[in-house]
């Protein structure tokens, strides 16, 4: 058991309640948007923990659609499984490695909150690119710190919380948000590369950092 599984397993009780959190709801219905699904498309979600995404993604792509969930974790897809809401015969949880994805000629690829915690998130956005159909959108929401002035003090709460929402490190409380930046960075650097049509918001107070585009 990797250091992630072990981790996300101790915590997926926990990770499923703030992933349902009150105005949670609207940040993930901005980021289907993003991928504009249609009826019928198969979309897959790389470290989809709990599966909230998933109510979100049916909507859209209706039932004659397909959802694929993966995560390393099998704590969390376990507790995928336990709710109505996310589960259905064209729901499929699949446990593996969302940098090393067993997908191929997908509609649509999404990641939320997983960007910044691969060790190369360059060769996992390449391995969800490459899992895409030509014309298909992949998209990325992160968390971030906010450029706003005002947001200074919820910054230093925002290092505070990358370091205890990701697995296995010892680095300080600063030093690990930025290797956390830096690893979004080069995500969403990748993804500008890999992509065309390409749109950036940011919401929550610029704490959220959404970046989508087409594939090539």
């Amino acid at each position: 058991m990797t250091a992630a599984q072990s981790f996300y397993g101790r915590w997926a009780r926990v990770y499923d309640w703030v992933a349902s959190a009150p105005g949670v709801a609207s940040w993930r219905d901005r980021t289907a948007d993003a991928l504009a699904l249609a009826p019928g498309d198969t979309v897959v979600e790389m470290g989809c923990g709990t599966g909230a995404n998933v109510p979100h993604l049916r909507e859209r792509v209706e039932p004659s659609g397909r959802i694929v969930g993966i995560d390393v974790t099998r704590e969390m897809l376990d507790r995928a499984r336990e709710r109505p809401a996310r589960t259905g015969e064209t729901v499929h949880y699949v446990q593996a490695d969302a940098a090393r994805p067993p997908v191929r000629a997908a509609d649509a690829v999404l990641a939320t909150f997983v960007a910044g915690i691969f060790e190369a998130p360059e060769a996992a956005v390449d391995a969800w690119c490459d899992g895409v159909t030509s014309g298909g959108r992949v998209a990325l929401l992160n968390f971030q710190r906010s450029p706003s002035a005002l947001a200074a003090p919820l910054n230093l709460a925002f290092e505070g919380f990358v370091r205890l929402s990701a697995p296995g490190t010892r680095l300080s409380t600063r030093s690990h948000a930025g290797a956390f930046e830096r690893r979004v960075r080069a995500a969403r650097e990748r993804l500008t590369e890999r992509t065309v049509d390409r749109r950036y918001e940011t919401f929550a107070g610029g704490f959220l950092g959404l970046l989508s585009g087409t594939v090539r």
